[in-house]
């Protein structure tokens, strides 16, 4: 049986209104109706477009429809679920043998044993939802709070809306980025009185120029000055576990990396730091610096770019 796509026979979209179906309907009505349309297969189009708008125009069958039709593409080779043949609660009464005669395979099979019987009912699990949670790194060293407000579809007087809603979740202690935070019931509602799907929050850390993230591993960059660079010794460094005693080994250039084991974002095991050395000039905008730096090239005859031979 191949599964049909109500919302693409109607060429609404899912978050359709309730006027946007009945419009879309009354057009399609107009161009397939046997008794005025000239097309070919005007009647078996006709009968396709009054089974869609049959559907997503009752905000009960519509609600079943979505959610057992999660992943589903049009044409695609369907079956309902096992434990579906007890029928959906609907508020109306059921389909009759000759009610199915106007009505595909794939309708039949879904909305055919349709009854008012809670007893009889199909509870449908909600789907789950998806979305990104954006952190800063320290967030992932020590853990934190975070309220986020999400966009959730809700049914009113029949038509679809967008309402808000806002939660707060703990982010917890060592999560890295690509990481899902899972919320148990977060998702979108269950039909039939079933359960609410979970959402996943994916997790992304907030771009800082300072740090760069490979996992667990953090990359830092930290300023050196031309003398610590050249001469070696001790400085103290700001990174996200708290003020760290670096020691500088006497000529290091620019690039040169030095790690701090485990001092990455905590987990089993733990991320490692590493440092990364940029010497950062002063600035030659005083006369006293100008000079120094004159009595440097006078006395210092380094050329860094000896070895670019082409």
């Amino acid at each position: 049986m191949e599964f049909k796509d109500y919302y693409q026979i109607l060429g609404v979209s899912k978050s359709a209104t309730t006027d946007d179906i009945r419009k879309a309907y009354r057009k399609l009505a107009r161009k397939y109706h046997p008794d005025v349309s000239k097309e070919a297969d005007a009647e078996k189009r006709m009968k396709e477009v009054n089974e869609a708008n049959e559907v997503l125009s009752d905000p009960e069958k519509r609600a079943a429809y979505d959610q057992i039709g999660q992943g589903y593409r049009s044409g695609q080779e369907f079956q309902p679920p096992p434990n579906w043949n007890g029928g959906f609660e609907f508020s109306g009464n059921g389909f009759s043998e000759r009610d199915m005669q106007n009505h595909s395979d794939f309708f039949a099979n879904l909305f055919g044993r349709a009854r008012r019987s809670r007893a009889e009912s199909y509870q449908v699990r909600g789907e789950d939802r998806h979305a990104e949670i954006v952190i800063d790194l320290l967030d992932s060293y020590r853990g934190a709070k975070k309220t986020i407000t999400l966009r959730v579809p809700a049914a009113d007087r029949g038509q679809m809306v967008m309402n808000e809603k806002t939660i707060t979740i703990q982010v917890p202690k060592g999560v890295k980025a690509g990481q899902h935070i899972r919320l148990g019931g977060q998702g979108s509602a269950g039909a039939g009185g079933g359960p609410a799907g979970d959402l996943y929050l994916e997790v992304r850390f907030k771009p800082d120029p300072r740090f760069r993230i490979e996992e667990r591993d953090v990359y830092e960059t930290v300023p050196v000055t031309p003398w610590e660079a050249a001469l070696g010794g001790s400085i103290e460094v700001p990174t996200p576990s708290g003020q760290v005693q670096v020691k500088i080994p006497a000529n290091s250039q620019s690039g040169r990396k030095l790690r701090l084991k485990g001092r990455g974002i905590p987990g089993e095991p733990a991320g490692d730091l590493y440092l990364l050395l940029e010497i950062a000039l002063p600035p030659a905008d005083t006369e006293q610096a100008r000079r120094i730096y004159a009595n440097m090239a006078k006395e210092l005859p380094f050329n860094p770019r000896l070895n670019m031979g082409i």
